[in-house]
């Protein structure tokens, strides 16, 4: 199976099915003499482990990472980092009813029609539960660029419309902290009833160095796309004013050079940098979903997985300019 590495001078290969024995990274280009904390990446990895949030899934996994290579005495080698993460409360027989059946939206028929044969136990390679290895390549992206900041925050939560950004700390990552007690009782909902729903999520990249992104096939805002929308649930991505641009004259637009998300004809301008994505409901639904440990709803767990992949996107490019210098 191919398509499993992201990146060029930083590049990310992941392993492993949501019930297998575990999943795991490797990563290669993260240069020597950084300083390694394993308690900040395990921080990392708790803010996308499942069974935490009122209206989520029930799984609860301690998504232990264990270092395999590429670090010594609190260091990064400069070699390549092999981290692995154990698979620890699986229940396989919630699939069983899946294995001949195919959820809409899923990867469960394509995988079959592709290579003949598939995993059907958590959707294996296609399970979300893949995402930790994203986190785990992000949190070693951030350790190259340690002064840019990123943040996502959830502004649509299926019938639930953000407009003001006040996403003072809330678990679920909403854009309006006020809404929480509404949104839980909302999940815990859909949850009983066993339906899901989408949304979609605005990220604000801070300080991002000014010159990355290559001309033509290479652009910043090209890699990102593809970044995001490799998340399996993810389904739409814009920069700056994105769709709304159908919607603009030239001359307003001009007029801000916001409009475009920190990104111009494809190399970041140093401005903070905008993006939203948006995410489908969960393919599990009806007795399916209330027989296993699905999420009515991805997002309030997507957050860490879109600033990872967005964190990777942005330091793969500033060891291509710095190869450049």
């Amino acid at each position: 199976m191919r398509g499993n590495s992201f990146g060029k001078l930083l590049s990310m290969t992941s392993f492993g099915e949501s019930h297998g024995k575990g999943l795991g990274v490797i990563i290669d280009g993260v240069p020597s003499g950084l300083d390694f904390n394993l308690e900040d990446l395990k921080a990392q990895l708790k803010k996308r482990a499942p069974g935490q949030l009122p209206g989520t899934t029930s799984r609860k996994e301690q998504d232990n990472p264990i270092i395999y290579s590429g670090i010594y005495e609190g260091k990064t080698l400069g070699t390549p980092i092999m981290v692995l993460v154990e698979n620890t409360n699986q229940r396989s027989d919630d699939y069983k009813k899946l294995k001949n059946e195919f959820r809409p939206g899923h990867a469960d028929e394509t995988t079959l029609l592709k290579y003949g044969i598939r995993d059907h136990r958590g959707g294996g390679r296609s399970s979300g539960r893949e995402t930790l290895a994203r986190v785990i390549g992000g949190y070693f992206a951030s350790l190259i660029l340690p002064e840019t900041k990123i943040n996502s925050w959830i502004t649509q939560l299926g019938p639930f419309e953000m407009k003001t950004v006040n996403p003072s700390a809330n678990a679920y990552h909403l854009a309006e902290a006020e809404r929480e007690k509404e949104i839980e009782s909302f999940l815990l909902g859909l949850k009983e009833k066993g339906d899901s729903v989408g949304g979609r999520v605005e990220t604000i990249i801070e300080n991002c160095p000014v010159g990355l992104g290559e001309p033509v096939f290479d652009k910043l805002k090209a890699d990102m796309a593809k970044a995001i929308l490799s998340i399996g649930a993810c389904v739409g991505f814009g920069i700056g004013l994105g769709e709304d641009m159908a919607n603009q004259a030239g001359s307003i637009v001009s007029q801000n050079r916001e409009s475009f998300g920190g990104i111009e004809g494809g190399i970041s301008n140093g401005r903070d940098i905008k993006m939203t994505s948006t995410f489908k409901p969960t393919s599990t639904v009806g007795e399916k979903a209330k027989e296993g440990r699905h999420d009515p709803c991805i997002l309030p767990r997507v957050i860490p997985v879109v600033n990872s992949m967005a964190m990777f996107v942005l330091a793969d490019h500033y060891l291509r300019q710095k190869a450049y210098q």
